[in-house]
């Protein structure tokens, strides 16, 4: 990489210095947005002892749920974790610790961790097992719960275009939590769909600016969805 210039040719360059007991913050809703190539590169590094902060872990045999195959994953921080029977078979034996955090909770979690804030209060959790053990503090008559920003030593991010600083523009609902995690890893890597030059992107339209990204790749993506549902004709 040369000056502003961000994007990197190879996998192995897009996640140099992913060690072992690292925490990474993944965007992606489901199957939906998710950095594909990125997870697969995780994969095949090997790295283990992993803390994932991500909405789901994906499904069995794709998305962040491959990562579970090999033990890769110690710890998840996650909203929503049912569509993964080998999720449910570590978790129950013990082998893998999950962080249950409502979805707006989590998103919050993460900007505030972007933005520098390191903990807010909320009123989602109050007197169920989310809030057990929390700070709570009241507002205009109000109990609200103490939560902590989350940060991340990677941020594995999915977008449309960037251009070769690394400012991105999402694409409708793939959006999700990508722009919430790219603001809170150390390091933030960007899998694209498409790379354009610097110019190119209407300002006006850019979703994550470059100043959050570390690293850009070019990557392809299956994009495969979670469920089909058909009815049969004249049904």
């Amino acid at each position: 990489m040369a000056g502003f210039d961000k994007v990197v040719k190879t996998y192995d360059e897009a996640l140099a210095g992913l060690r072992d007991g690292m925490t990474v913050i993944a965007g992606g809703f489901g199957l939906c947005g998710i950095p594909e190539g990125l997870i697969a590169q995780i994969r095949r590094m090997g790295v283990r002892d992993l803390t994932v902060v991500s909405n789901n872990c994906g499904v069995d045999g794709f998305g962040l749920g491959i990562l579970l195959e090999d033990r890769q994953v110690r710890k998840m921080i996650s909203s929503y974790v049912g569509e993964n029977k080998l999720f449910e078979q570590q978790f129950l034996s013990g082998e893998l610790e999950v962080e249950l955090t409502p979805q707006g909770t989590l998103a919050e979690k993460m900007r505030a961790g972007g933005a520098g804030i390191p903990a807010f209060f909320t009123a989602t959790g109050y007197g169920t097992p989310v809030g057990e053990g929390k700070e709570v503090r009241e507002f205009n008559g109000r109990p609200y719960i103490l939560e902590e920003a989350i940060t991340g030593d990677f941020a594995i991010v999915k977008a449309w275009k960037a251009d070769r600083y690394g400012n991105a523009i999402y694409r409708h609902t793939a959006q999700n939590f990508n722009p919430m995690a790219a603001t809170a890893g150390r390091i933030t890597v960007l899998e694209v769909e498409e790379i354009v030059e610097p110019g190119a992107l209407e300002p006006s339209q850019i979703h994550t600016p470059g100043i959050y990204v570390n690293r850009v790749i070019r990557g392809t993506f299956e994009k495969r969805i979670e469920q089909r549902t058909v009815r049969a004709k004249g049904g």
